[in-house]
């Protein structure tokens, strides 16, 4: 799980979100209230799709909430590797917001969070050239 989690408000700009991602090298902000709970994800895909999209009358000074995914699937801090796995593969997301009892976002388990964890858990298979 990445944590601490990068966090943007749904009235903040698309210009402060794509600062926010590129700043912190991250292909996705967890949008929340005030008091930190979930409110939608805006990802590097909802970018392009509000560029591709062409119907709206985007620009850098919109609101992330105009943009942003609310179809949000999340885990929880009980859930098990294989369950969050288990979760992006069904909804085919790459990011899942983690959230606490209290739908507070606690962080968040990515794609890439889940390869590192598989690559310190088994072999590669086929193993490496180097090991056979």
């Amino acid at each position: 799980m990445s944590s601490p989690t990068h966090t943007i408000s749904g009235n903040a700009t698309l210009r402060e979100a794509a600062a926010l991602l590129l700043d912190h090298d991250v292909g996705s902000a967890v949008v929340v209230d005030d008091a930190g709970r979930l409110d939608g994800i805006l990802t590097a895909t909802d970018f392009v799709t509000v560029v591709a999209d062409g119907t709206g009358d985007y620009d850098p000074a919109t609101s992330v909430a105009t943009a942003m995914s609310t179809d949000v699937v999340t885990a929880t801090i009980n859930d098990t590797v294989e369950a969050a796995a288990d979760l992006m593969i069904d909804s085919d997301h790459y990011h899942l917001p983690v959230v606490d009892a209290d739908g507070v976002v606690v962080g968040v388990i990515t794609s890439h969070d889940l390869t590192a964890y598989v690559s310190t858990v088994r072999t590669p298979s086929p193993p490496s050239r180097g090991t056979q």
